[in-house]
C-alpha cells in the first residue's frame, strides 16, 4: 500500500515552517537588541556582563542556526522546482528574484554574525568580555575584542534588515499569488 501526500500539504508545511524559521531569526534580534542590550546594564561587573552575554547568543545560537537551516532546506529545492517561470508575471519574477538576494544576504549575515559573535566570545576566558552594554565593549575591553563586537554590531543590523527584507518579499510574492490565481494564469495570461 502506497502512502500519498498531497503536494499542497507538503508546501504548506514548508511555508509555515520557513514563516517560523524566519520569525525566529526577527524576533531573536530584535529581542538582543532591544531588550537584553540595554538590560545587561543592570549587572554590576563589566566583564559578568559580557560573560551573560556571550552565554545567552552562545544558547539562542541553536535557535538561530536550526532557523537558518530550515530556510535554506526549504528554499533551495522550492527554487529549482518553481513553476515554469513563463508562468509568472514579469512582477512575480522580480520579487523571486529579490527573494534570492534576500535569503542570500540573510544567509551571508547570519553566517558572518555567527562566526564574529564566536569569535568575539573567545576574546576572554568564559566570554567575560568587558561591556558597557549588551552593545558597546567597556573601554577596558582588549581592542581585538572591541573591534569584534563593533563588527558582529554591525553584521546584526545588516542581519537584522535583511531578515525585514525577506519578510517584505515574502509578504508581496503572497499577495501576488493572491490576486493571480493559477487558473487565470492559463486561461487569461492576465500580467
Amino acid at each position: 500500500m502506497k502512502v500519498r501526500i498531497p503536494s499542497d500539504r507538503v508546501s504548506s508545511a514548508g511555508r509555515s515552517a520557513h514563516d517560523l524559521a524566519l520569525a525566529a531569526l526577527i524576533g531573536g534580534n530584535l529581542f538582543g537588541r532591544v531588550a537584553m542590550h540595554p538590560a545587561l546594564t543592570e549587572v554590576s561587573d563589566k566583564a559578568e556582563r559580557g560573560k551573560v552575554l556571550n552565554r545567552a547568543w552562545r544558547r539562542y545560537g541553536t535557535v538561530n542556526s536550526l532557523a537558518l537551516g530550515t530556510l535554506v532546506a526549504g528554499w533551495v529545492p522550492a527554487r529549482l522546482n518553481e513553476a515554469h517561470p513563463r508562468w509568472l508575471s514579469p512582477r512575480e519574477r522580480r520579487l523571486a528574484v529579490a527573494k534570492d538576494v534576500a535569503m542570500g544576504t540573510v544567509v551571508l549575515t547570519g553566517l558572518a554574525s555567527a562566526a564574529g559573535g564566536v569569535g568575539f566570545s573567545q576574546q576572554a576566558p568564559d566570554g567575560a568580555v568587558p561591556m558597557s552594554s549588551g552593545h558597546d565593549p567597556a573601554p577596558e575591553a582588549p581592542p581585538r575584542a572591541a573591534r569584534m563586537k563593533r563588527a558582529v554590531n554591525l553584521l546584526g543590523a545588516l542581519n537584522l534588515l535583511s531578515e525585514v527584507a525577506l519578510l517584505a518579499v515574502n509578504s508581496s510574492l503572497a499577495q501576488a499569488n493572491f490576486r493571480r490565481p493559477p487558473l487565470r494564469r492559463v486561461l487569461r495570461r492576465n500580467y
